[in-house]
């Protein structure tokens, strides 16, 4: 063993334990920034967000990704996994919860009162996944904050932060690292 391997056996131990110890939680899983005297958390589905965001994601599972990658396994465009018109929790099953048109769960009926919500994934609220042109937080209305081209806080605008093709925030940009996530409430 020469002696560069050594020292990059070294190295990546020590980088590794500058980054474990540069991520350690407190005992609720609350990770405090070292330039921030606001507390982040992160939750099972990745999204960073301050702790009181964090309590408005109670009650709610993650139904997926809006981007428009096929291939990745949390996409709702990929038919094979959160996709798929056969998972119980799918937005595209027609006879689940979130995808048929009589469920008050499902984006696809207009008179749905709990309709999933869509958070940027930096973890900015962007409105209801809802098809009610007459929501206020519905994307699908076209005056509203959320569902008006151009609102800077929608997916519909693409100059903007989370809908334009080019910026890996947004779910027009096949290649976003970090695109918005689907949040369905839990019956």
């Amino acid at each position: 063993m020469s002696n560069s391997t050594i020292v990059l056996g070294i190295a990546v131990v020590l980088l590794g334990t500058a980054y474990s110890a540069s991520a350690q939680t407190d005992s609720l899983g609350i990770w405090t920034g070292t330039d921030s005297s606001e507390s982040v958390e992160t939750e099972t589905w990745g999204v960073p967000h301050t702790h009181e965001t964090a309590r408005e994601h109670d009650g709610y599972e993650f139904l997926g990704r809006l981007r428009r990658n096929p291939y990745r396994q949390d996409s709702l465009s990929n038919p094979y996994g959160a996709g798929s018109t056969y998972a119980p929790n799918s937005l595209l099953n027609r006879y689940g919860r979130y995808g048929s048109p009589y469920s008050p769960y499902s984006f696809t009926n207009p008179y749905a009162t709990q309709t999933p919500h869509i958070y940027g994934g930096d973890g900015t609220y962007l409105g209801e996944l809802s098809s009610n042109p007459y929501a206020p937080d519905s994307i699908s209305n076209p005056y509203g904050r959320y569902g008006s081209p151009y609102s800077p806080d929608s997916i519909k605008n693409p100059y903007g932060v989370y809908g334009s093709p080019y910026i890996p925030l947004s779910p027009n940009n096949p290649y976003a690292t970090n695109p918005p996530i689907v949040l369905g409430p839990k019956p």
